[in-house]
């Protein structure tokens, strides 16, 4: 993955996206709770297309420490600044593309939250996950299930893409999306 037109939409859209408002809250704390049932306060953990950091930093004290990636520079300065408020020293951002090693890695429990459908090879980045997670460590990702959403969206989002106003969407199902995990050599526990 390059940091090109996906970083470019990503940076000039941080600002709005991180005053937005989480939209189903109830539906974000079940799934923060489902993920710490996996990590360990021991562990080490690493989020892949972290945002503005907003989950990396609310799940700060179930590990001791994270690393968040977002191809983002803009959305990586929010993540900071964020994290520079609250002092979360156990919580480390930086800006990378989704599919780069980190040199900690392999890390107890790899994450990645709504990325996947935004990702043009999701299999290469799956891969990347794994191969950056400990053997017994857990890969856990959540992905929107777009390819149900009506024609005229499907339609519409390539040409918004074109002038700017949309990033790459994959219109992924559940299939698709434990096709690219079990490629990886993954075994998958739990779905939901």
């Amino acid at each position: 993955l390059t940091m090109t037109t996906a970083a470019v939409f990503w940076d000039r859209a941080a600002t709005k996206y991180s005053k937005s408002k989480i939209s189903d809250m109830p539906a974000y704390e079940k799934t923060l709770a489902r993920v710490r049932t996996y990590i360990a306060p021991t562990d080490r953990v690493l989020e892949v297309g972290c945002g503005t950091g907003t989950t990396a930093l609310r799940l700060s004290d179930a590990a001791v420490s994270i690393i968040g990636t977002d191809i983002s520079g803009k959305m990586i300065e929010i993540a900071k600044e964020k994290a520079w408020d609250q002092n979360a020293k156990t919580v480390e951002f930086r800006r990378e593309p989704a599919d780069v090693a980190q040199p900690e890695a392999p890390f107890d429990a790899t994450l990645s939250f709504n990325l996947l459908h935004l990702v043009e090879d999701i299999d290469c980045v799956v891969a990347s996950m794994t191969a950056q997670t400990k053997p017994g460590g857990v890969v856990i990702v959540k992905v929107p299930c777009l390819k149900r959403m009506s024609i005229f969206i499907r339609l519409l989002v390539p040409v918004m893409r074109l002038v700017g106003y949309a990033p790459f969407v994959a219109f992924l199902d559940g299939d698709d999306i434990d096709n690219a995990l079990k490629k990886a050599g993954l075994r998958i526990k739990e779905t939901g």
